[in-house]
């Protein structure tokens, strides 16, 4: 997974939603992310915990958007100060590359029958 700045982010988001165009998918994720790069251990039993490694401090507030089309992963960490202006960029990109959505087939609706009246 390539981790890319925000502007670099979205221009490779814009790539790979034109590459699927025609057929295929792009998945998108958004989750709160701590800065970590790797899990922290379990305890070994209920009672015993493990030594505390030195951490760096954690950062708040980020937002980790990853996005897939299968063959291509791309990533980036968003922090909350820039998270208005990402936003408004990223839904740009969207509604520049909705046009290629299918219609949906909406069945007509049957007319109710009417009883006969007695």
């Amino acid at each position: 997974m390539v981790l890319l700045e925000n502007d670099a982010f979205l221009i490779e988001l814009t790539t790979l939603y034109q590459k699927s165009r025609t057929s295929g998918t792009v998945n998108l994720t958004m989750k709160k992310y701590d800065g970590r790069t790797k899990p922290t251990p379990k305890p070994d039993k209920p009672n015993r915990t493990r030594p505390s490694s030195p951490l760096e401090p954690v950062q708040h507030d980020l937002c980790l958007i990853r996005a897939s089309n299968g063959k291509k992963k791309i990533s980036t960490v968003v922090t909350a100060k820039d998270i208005n202006r990402f936003q408004m960029a990223y839904t740009s990109v969207l509604r520049g590359n909705f046009d290629a959505l299918k219609k949906r087939d909406r069945k007509k609706a049957k007319a109710p029958t009417k009883s006969p009246q007695t």
